[in-house]
């Protein structure tokens, strides 16, 4: 389980296709420290740590997950926001994020207003309804404040600090996001597709 509070900066080092593709990511975190078999939240994807070294850590992705995430398109050099696993009596600074992506949204707008950034979104239409004003939502493992919803379009007010010490800063329109919806609106859904039946 995650945060959606990202803590650092990845750069991709490498990328070795040898049946699953595995990354090298560079990080300023003491990488020596992670256990082998750690979970870290890789723009969102929850990934398992299978080496490391002092500045360094080597993920490996699945064709499913490759399929279904941005992880497909990453090139050496792409940076990407990291967050290691939530520890029972962290602070939960920002909502419960597992790190499984449910689809990715479309950057459609980015404007300034003041010193924050307004992003329009486009989900996927079967994903859409998961999405309320006020409600959270995971982006590339940012956790997010959704402020408003029109259909399959929604909106969000990015702060500078979150804008500035995530991935946010190097947004573009048409740009793809891992987008993970809240989990107590899967839950909920879920529970209400049971009372239908």
């Amino acid at each position: 389980m995650f945060t959606g509070i990202i803590t650092g900066i990845g750069t991709i080092e490498s990328i070795v296709d040898a049946g699953d593709r595995s990354f090298r990511i560079g990080s300023d975190w003491d990488c020596a420290a992670i256990d082998i078999g750690a979970s870290i939240a890789c723009s969102g994807v929850c990934l398992t740590v299978v080496q490391r070294d002092a500045n360094s850590f080597l993920v490996t992705a699945s064709a499913e997950t490759l399929g279904v995430t941005t992880a497909g398109n990453w090139a050496v050099g792409d940076q990407i926001n990291l967050e290691r696993a939530l520890k029972l009596g962290d602070e939960l600074g920002g909502h419960l994020v597992s790190g499984h992506v449910d689809g990715l949204a479309e950057i459609k707008s980015i404007e300034t207003s003041g010193d924050s950034h307004i992003v329009w979104l486009q989900a996927p239409a079967d994903l859409a309804k998961f999405i309320a004003a006020k409600g959270s939502i995971a982006l590339d493992g940012v956790s997010l404040t959704v402020n408003a919803v029109d259909g399959c379009l929604f909106h969000l007010n990015i702060i500078p600090h979150t804008w500035s010490v995530t991935g946010w800063a190097r947004s573009a329109v048409g740009q793809k996001m891992n987008m993970e919806i809240d989990m107590l609106a899967r839950y909920v859904a879920r529970l209400s597709d049971f009372s239908k039946e």
